[in-house]
């Protein structure tokens, strides 16, 4: 099941909706895309955050890289306030709502190198993915308008994440991450391929 947002849900229902959907749908529409417009508000900030905080050979390529997804992951949590708003609903967008209301923990890497870094993203960006395609399966019989948008962000986002992965790849297909559980995990195994791939 899709997360919904805790806020959005005590809020209630809207005095109006989209035409075509029912109040309660409207609502629990709204929901589903506070959690995402969480998410993607975050993503954006933890984006930002390693583009401050990247070091290391790769540095220029990597901090590059990182400017246009900020700005396109910003644009997608402005549509995403937008079709709440459309919904009926207010969307939320304040740092103590997100806080409040998100069921992860901060992005947890401070200064480090660039691969390191994108071991850590690697993480983010396929929970940010894996919770955006749950919200596209919950809205199937719901809103198909609202699950165009999430469609369309969800193939933006998986190509950011092959940009991210494309570093963390090995020749032979693996990825240095496989398997990692945390963000420190996924930072520490990433740096050992990185150290390796140097060595050899």
């Amino acid at each position: 099941m899709a997360k919904e947002s805790k806020k959005m849900k005590s809020e209630g229902t809207p005095l109006y909706t989209i035409p075509g959907l029912t109040k309660e749908q409207g609502a629990a529409v709204a929901a589903l895309l506070q959690d995402r417009l969480n998410a993607l508000t975050d993503l954006h900030l933890t984006l930002k955050h390693i583009h401050w905080n990247v070091v290391g050979p790769h540095f220029i390529s990597v901090h590059e890289m990182l400017d246009p997804q900020v700005d396109a992951v910003r644009e997608m949590a402005d549509a995403t306030a937008e079709r709440i708003a459309t919904l009926g609903l207010s969307p939320w967008g304040t740092p103590g709502a997100l806080v409040a209301d998100r069921t992860w923990d901060d992005y947890s890497i401070g200064r480090a190198g660039a691969i390191e870094h994108l071991g850590a993203l690697d993480l983010v960006y396929a929970g940010v993915i894996e919770d955006h395609r749950q919200a596209i399966e919950a809205t199937d019989d719901l809103d198909l308008v609202t699950q165009d948008l999430l469609i369309g962000q969800a193939a933006q986002l998986e190509q950011y994440h092959w940009f991210v992965r494309a570093h963390l790849e090995t020749s032979g297909g693996q990825l240095s991450t496989a398997g990692a559980q945390t963000e420190v995990e996924a930072t520490r195994q990433a740096g050992r391929a990185g150290v390796k791939r140097k060595s050899s």
